[in-house]
């Protein structure tokens, strides 16, 4: 029987699918329906969801107060919640490995955290993550040099369910190629880059490439 792993805050499922190809069986959770989600999923809110049951954990907590994307509506006032320490205290209190996820910016909040890039896994998209780990795993490594000499375009989607200031945010997804136009990236080029098919536009901005989650599940059923 496959150990079982909670993702917290799913989204659409790009870092399910990469905890299911560790080896895991994963349910997932989010306050908001998710019907492109590839696995048993609840609509409800990770923060209060029953953790019982399973092996490990996963959590990508809304990063909006840490993104560069919502500045200019912090300037204006604008308050995002702070989830990450709540987070962390949910899954440290069930003693089991852990992973938890975030932009950047949110890089001050994370305990040891590590930095995935997709051209670490040979995808074509920058993407940097940051993971705190429980029990701690080390980087499979990162070149800064890698990411500056790649061709990187920007999309911006409208965002009409309000993951910034509500009816006005644009999210950006940045796709890397070397040596070619960066103009010439198609729709497809994006789903490819990411590694992922199953998703609409509007959720790919806000999805974890697979590998990253599958190098990191590796991780946490050897901790089991």
């Amino acid at each position: 029987m496959k150990p079982k792993l909670l993702d917290l805050f799913c989204k659409a499922g790009g870092a399910s699918v990469g905890y299911a190809r560790a080896g895991f069986e994963v349910e997932g959770v989010d306050i908001e329906p998710q019907p492109n989600y590839p696995f048993k999923f609840y609509q409800a809110d990770a923060l209060t969801f029953p953790l019982e049951g399973y092996d490990a954990y996963a959590a990508s907590p809304p990063c909006q107060d840490d993104s560069i994307a919502t500045q200019k509506w912090k300037n204006r006032g604008y308050v995002y919640p702070q989830l990450i320490e709540p987070t962390r205290q949910m899954l440290i209190k069930t003693g089991k490995p852990y992973a938890i996820e975030n932009v950047t910016g949110a890089k001050r909040r994370l305990n040891n955290p590590i930095l995935l890039c997709g051209l670490t896994f040979g995808l074509k998209v920058v993407r940097h993550r940051w993971f705190e780990v429980e029990p701690f795993i080390l980087s499979p490594g990162h070149s800064s040099r890698q990411c500056h000499g790649a061709v990187t375009r920007q999309i911006a989607i409208n965002d009409p369910a309000g993951h910034g200031m509500p009816g006005h945010t644009y999210r950006a997804l940045t796709v890397a190629g070397h040596g070619g136009n960066s103009q010439s990236f198609r729709w497809q080029d994006w789903k490819e880059a990411m590694g992922i098919d199953w998703m609409t536009k509007q959720e790919l901005t806000q999805a974890i490439p697979p590998a990253y989650t599958e190098y990191i599940g590796k991780y946490l059923i050897q901790a089991l």
